[in-house]
């Protein structure tokens, strides 16, 4: 970008024969000079990744079958931002498809709905875990309560014993 700002003046003196204005030359070096610092300024510190960067990589991860990374940059992502609800749904889908981390995913889906109670499909993911933890109390409760946000009569529940995608079947 440098480059491109410095050499305008320049591409201007060689086109079209002159300057423009008295002091072109000048401002076109003072362009380049700032522009070189910030190139080089920008490249000393490293750039935050933003969540939605983190949380496509994690995505990418887990659909390549590489699990334990995607959890890893997932808690990198709610390390950074903890008020991220999606990190803590994904990083407990990825648990719940391991199958022996009910107890972190359980974990996760709490996080979650505390951040973002109006989803409704955080309810369910969490009905699903206290209904393979065998608390169907629990369950039954984190189902009416998601038929509820979804406009849906909370005595028919749709889809509430329905397993997870991202579990695979035993």
């Amino acid at each position: 970008m440098a480059v491109v700002f410095g050499s305008l003046p320049l591409a201007s003196r060689i086109f079209l024969g002159g300057w423009g204005f008295d002091g072109a030359a000048e401002i076109g070096c003072l362009c380049l000079l700032m522009g070189a610092y910030f190139h080089i300024a920008s490249r000393r510190f490293a750039a935050v990744p933003d969540p939605a960067t983190i949380l496509e990589r994690a995505a990418e991860h887990a659909s390549a079958g590489r699990d334990h990374q995607a959890i890893a940059l997932l808690t990198e992502g709610i390390r950074l931002s903890p008020q991220l609800w999606q990190a803590f749904q994904y990083r407990g889908e990825l648990y719940l498809r391991h199958g022996d981390q009910m107890e972190a995913a359980l974990r996760d889906f709490s996080e979650a709905i505390r951040l973002g109670p109006q989803e409704p499909h955080l309810y369910l993911l969490r009905a699903h875990v206290y209904s393979l933890l065998g608390d169907e109390s629990s369950s039954r409760t984190d189902c009416a309560m998601a038929a509820s946000l979804a406009g849906e009569s909370p005595s028919t529940p749709e889809n509430c014993t329905a397993p997870n995608p991202a579990t695979p079947e035993p």
